[in-house]
């Protein structure tokens, strides 16, 4: 393969198209829920995790490259498949001297392994094949906390299983099916709800039980 020369500017030749982001799964896959929170009602939040992840992708979300080792990290490397509707920036991009590429996200926590993790460096390959006509077969991710790496493989089931969940978010997302606003679903409360910067706008606890949210509601309105 030919090293990539400026490949931003591969990405500014194409015709702009309305895309999911590429974190939007990650999301979906968290909870779907949030997802059609942030999409559908626009809901944005912070909390100290969030924040964090902020302060994690700092450097990361600094557009550039630097050559470590003779590898070429490019950062914040714009991306896009225009077959899944996708659009987003990859954390890292290691270009080797081969010219083989192997995508690198920055997670918080320590080292382990997360569904919706490993399928969001999935699209990315996914997107990073598409444009750049290449095979990648794995990625990793890097943990904050731990400072240590995990690499992912990008086996079939993966694939697939990211496919399958990036078709899901587009029919819940998209009204060209259903009505002209998308029905948010319902609350199912888990104890990860907790850590989520959405929690005191979603009220999983409140909303799970439509009953329990019906008294709720005609409560506020009692004299």
């Amino acid at each position: 393969m030919t090293p990539i020369e400026n490949p931003q500017s591969q990405i500014a030749d194409v015709a702009e198209r309305e895309a999911l982001p590429l974190s939007l799964l990650n999301d979906f896959l968290y909870c779907p829920r949030r997802a059609a929170l942030k999409v559908v009602e626009g809901w944005r939040a912070a909390n100290q995790h969030t924040e964090r992840g902020d302060i994690v992708h700092e450097h990361s979300d600094l557009a550039g490259y630097e050559v470590v080792k003779g590898v070429t990290l490019l950062r914040a490397l714009p991306v896009f498949s225009d077959r899944l509707g996708l659009n987003g920036k990859c954390d890292i991009v290691e270009q080797r001297p081969d010219g083989s590429l192997l995508p690198v996200e920055f997670k918080l926590g320590k080292r382990r392994q997360w569904e919706n993790d490993d399928a969001q460096l999935c699209a990315q390959a996914l997107c990073l094949e598409e444009m750049f006509n290449v095979s990648i077969p794995r990625g990793a991710v890097f943990h904050a906390d731990s400072k240590r790496r995990r690499e992912v493989e990008f086996t079939t089931e993966l694939r697939q299983r990211t496919e399958e969940a990036l078709t899901a978010l587009h029919a819940l997302l998209n009204p060209q099916h259903s009505t002209l606003n998308p029905q948010l679903p319902c609350a199912v409360f888990k104890p990860a709800c907790e850590e989520c910067s959405l929690f005191d706008i979603c009220l999983p606890k409140a909303t799970e039980n439509p009953g329990r949210a019906e008294r709720a509601a005609s409560a506020l309105f009692q004299t």
